[in-house]
């Protein structure tokens, strides 16, 4: 059994805050097995992670987190850059593509960027596997509700902290049944159900703190560009 992280951003996400040294040292310091490093509609902070995740005792999984028309997409398991604002559809069409797998987080939670408002639950199960725990949660019920619709549908379940500040990572994470400590033995699982998910909320103090230094960061990125 491997314990992952599979959702977390650094620096290089608009909402995040530290360097990809700092997530891998937590990770490591927390006794997880394998850190996937999920930037918003970036890949380099998590290529230069799973070059540098042997360093740390453990096995780097690329992936990102792509801003599709309908919301949020988890890609793992990719080398390119999936392009923000595609189609739902065509976002996962364009990760397959690579040979990598689509997991969708907090699907139910409209105000992060949730998908399941503005997609068929056909759609939605054409994922590879359903965040069902996200350990950003206000009351659960997002949560609970990506639980049922993935029990009904027969899907994987991962869990993730959804961390952008590096003492979260490690919150929510997946434990993965298989030997094989590889990246593509590790998604190969994750594929194929053998998960159980692990988390604890974030604390309330730090989820406020995420938000607001999210919003700074935001607005300071955004008045950098226009200049």
């Amino acid at each position: 059994m491997l314990s992952v992280e599979l959702h977390s951003h650094s620096s290089l996400s608009y909402d995040g805050r530290d360097p990809v040294e700092l997530l891998l040292a937590q990770a490591q310091a927390v006794g997880l097995d394998a850190l996937a490093i999920t930037d918003h509609d970036e890949i380099d902070a998590s290529l230069e992670a799973a070059e540098l995740a042997s360093e740390y005792d453990l096995v780097g999984i690329t992936g990102m987190e792509v801003t599709s028309a309908a919301g949020h997409v988890l890609a793992f398991g990719i080398d390119e850059l999936v392009p923000a604002g595609l189609s739902y559809d065509e976002t996962l069409d364009r990760i397959h593509e690579q040979g990598g797998i689509a997991v969708v987080p907090h699907p139910f939670q409209s105000s992060r960027h949730g998908v399941a408002a503005h997609i068929t639950g056909d759609q939605l199960a054409a994922a590879d596997a359903i965040e069902v725990y996200n350990s950003r949660l206000f009351t659960g019920l997002a949560n609970r509700k990506a639980d049922r619709f993935a029990t009904a549908r027969g899907m994987p379940k991962t869990a993730g902290s959804d961390a952008h500040i590096s003492e979260m990572v490690g919150q929510a994470v997946t434990d993965v049944a298989t030997d094989d400590r590889s990246a593509s033995g590790i998604l190969d699982a994750i594929a194929a159900g053998e998960t159980t998910v692990v988390g604890s909320r974030t604390p309330w103090r730090i989820s406020f703190r995420q938000f607001g230094g999210g919003v700074k960061r935001r607005i300071k990125r955004t008045i950098s560009d226009l200049v």
